[in-house]
């Protein structure tokens, strides 16, 4: 009998030489799973826009790193919440 995978507190042991010639692509073990490459697909979807921002806004921004443009949508959709009327 093989060794299972997950032991009784769920951690996940370290995979054999063996364990890696067993595994078989998903394909083969479920032929109609639709497969799709990159992130799931937003519940809110986005709109593309073009938008003139002021170089300071967008530059402290982009200070932050990768991610900027989800971190202003942030900070307009906060505004969006506390400013709505009704």
């Amino acid at each position: 009998m093989d060794k299972p995978l997950i032991d009784d507190e769920g951690e996940v042991r370290e995979l054999t030489l063996e364990d890696f010639k067993q595994m078989r692509p998903i394909r083969e073990i479920h032929p109609d799973m639709p497969m799709r490459i990159g992130a799931p697909p937003s519940v809110l979807a986005k709109v593309p826009i073009s938008l003139r921002l002021d170089q300071e806004v967008v530059e402290y921004f982009k200070s932050f790193g990768e991610g900027w443009q989800s971190r202003l949508n942030a900070v307009l959709c906060d505004y969006v919440v506390t400013h709505r009327q009704g």
